[in-house]
């Protein structure tokens, strides 16, 4: 068996990339699902394994810092939503990776890759190097039926909870995706110039503002562009923030 470890912060992500795995067929086996950087290093100053499957960003910071404080030998094929970044690890290094989500047949030709090559450990340090430069999301990689969709982040209204699912409205009435993210997440990718997140629930764009009206203890009331079916009220805690945000 090909001990394989799963290194990802989203757990619903994580989890359907472990079943795809397995659906694969093959003789890889998800011997740990590591969700932080200080997980990874933990688990891996006792354990070894024969693949990881990386996330780029995690919670607590670009992955790769991850060896430069354990001796890690694995290959490894990259699992991000951030296509400018696995692109340019991928050409510094020729290393794998796949673009979330995740398709089936495209894990099967990775796992393939794996398979017929030697693949060398990268060079962390150029790497890390490489991406200390804040670079925000430019597009996500969305599921639009049978297909698979690229939604650029301009034209992005919000983003917002619905229970355990978040959602992304497009501008102009368009289209409503569910991603693969939390909002923590998605309020630590997305360029604070032009994404605020003015309650618990609720992330969005500049642009997407129509109006804005005072509302009680010093609150306020949002129009939005295109008009959920929810309440747009930018919280007691956000408002002083939030009106810093807008006069920048």
């Amino acid at each position: 068996m090909i001990r394989t470890v799963i290194i990802e912060d989203e757990p619903l992500a994580a989890e359907r990339l472990s079943k795809l795995i397995a659906k694969t067929g093959s003789d890889l086996l998800v011997v740990a699902t590591l969700d932080s950087i200080a997980a990874a290093v933990k688990w891996f100053g006792a354990h070894t394994c024969d693949l990881i499957f990386l996330d780029i960003h995690l919670s607590d910071g670009i992955s790769f810092r991850i060896f430069e404080k354990a001796d890690v030998k694995a290959p490894i094929i990259f699992t991000t939503a951030f296509d400018q970044y696995a692109i340019r690890a991928f050409k510094l290094n020729s290393v794998d990776y796949l673009l979330k989500p995740v398709d089936e047949k495209e894990l099967q030709a990775a796992i393939e890759k794996f398979r017929s090559r030697n693949q060398p450990m990268p060079d962390w340090k150029q790497l890390i190097r490489s991406l200390e430069k804040p670079e925000y999301q430019k597009r996500f990689m969305v599921n639009s039926g049978q297909k698979i969709k690229s939604i650029e982040v301009n034209d992005i209204a919000y983003l917002y909870a619905d229970e355990k699912i978040v959602i992304m409205q497009q501008k102009d009435a368009g289209g409503r995706f569910p991603l693969d993210y939390t909002l923590d997440k998605l309020e630590s990718v997305l360029d604070p110039e032009k994404f605020f997140r003015i309650n618990r629930k609720l992330i969005v764009n500049m642009d997407a503002i129509k109006n804005m009206f005072p509302y009680s203890k010093g609150r306020i009331v949002l129009e939005l562009q295109p008009r959920p079916e929810f309440e747009t009220v930018v919280s007691i805690d956000r408002a002083a923030e939030f009106k810093q945000w807008l006069n920048k």
